[in-house]
């Protein structure tokens, strides 16, 4: 199985250092760049972003680290995904997610009252038919109807669509509706048994995901795990400590990264737990520590 390790662009640099995070990222041949939906501050929109970024690079693979479906139309998110395919192959990286992690952007993503979760499922299905049938798409649904619409050519070979979440309902959604997992705050023993759990959804089915599909975000800490970091993990997961998910140095770091792949979870997304002085520095720091892990051959 292929291990791969990107880094995650630092929310609070926003566009201001955008293009240098790009091209030092690329230089340093990092696997890959993941941007977060916040968008109540500074950070760059994740579809312009990895529009800009796949411009500036030719081998550097951009993701969302997840963006929001409900409340997007799945034609216009059809439309721009594989306009990004067309221009860069293999090099998208799509994730969606349920709802925003901030409870104030939610109502950025509208969707009918209590429907969030039959939204997103159909919003994937019309955007699975959107990339990957030949010609016109006809589609009546409970909330999104089309005729006869048409995106362009389809990809040769339509992006994989990973999802986050890490709930019951979450994990089966995966198993029916995804390509790949990417989970966050989850030890490496609770995401392999998230990781168990999504294949036998799949295998129910009849489906088949590829077993170096499974991921993880993590944060690393340069000392102790900053308390704005473990706020979020105990509003999120109140029976969790927060030491066993974020790892304080990068020694402690890779013994994490070793867990995690011995219970089958082999991408990871890592971001620096709290501000950093220098970014580039970090970034060198990373390339250094954690790129060595990587191994497998790319598809």
């Amino acid at each position: 199985m292929k291990v791969r390790i990107g880094i995650s662009a630092p929310p609070a640099d926003g566009a201001g250092h955008f293009a240098e995070i790009v091209d030092h990222a690329e230089s340093l041949g990092v696997d890959s760049l993941w941007l977060s939906e916040i968008v109540y501050g500074p950070a760059v929109e994740p579809f312009v972003g990895m529009a800009y970024a796949l411009a500036r690079t030719t081998r550097l693979k951009v993701g969302t680290g997840v963006a929001i479906l409900p409340g997007r139309h799945p034609v216009h998110v059809a439309k721009q995904l594989a306009s990004l395919v067309a221009l860069a192959p293999k090099r998208v990286l799509p994730a969606f997610g349920l709802q925003p992690a901030r409870t104030r952007e939610r109502d950025l993503f509208p969707v009918p009252d209590g429907a969030r979760g039959a939204v997103f499922d159909e919003s994937m299905e019309l955007l699975r038919l959107l990339l990957g049938q030949d010609g016109p798409v006809t589609f009546k649904g409970r909330f999104h109807s089309v005729e006869d619409a048409e995106i362009g050519p389809r990809p040769a070979r339509p992006p994989d669509i990973w999802l986050g979440g890490a709930g019951p309902i979450a994990l089966r959604r995966a198993g029916l509706l995804a390509d790949g997992w990417l989970a966050s705050f989850l030890t490496p023993e609770e995401a392999g048994a998230g990781r168990a759990t999504i294949q036998a959804h799949a295998a129910d089915a009849g489906r088949e995901i590829e077993p170096d599909h499974f991921g993880i975000s993590l944060a690393v800490a340069a000392a102790a795990v900053p308390d704005e970091i473990a706020a979020v993990i105990l509003r999120r997961r109140p029976d969790a400590d927060p030491a066993e998910l974020v790892p304080v140095g990068w020694e402690a770091a890779r013994e994490l990264i070793g867990r995690y792949v011995a219970e089958g979870i082999t991408k990871f997304v890592v971001r620096p737990a709290g501000p950093t002085p220098r970014f580039d520095t970090w970034l060198e720091d990373f390339a250094r520590e954690l790129m060595p892990l990587m191994s497998g051959e790319d598809a």
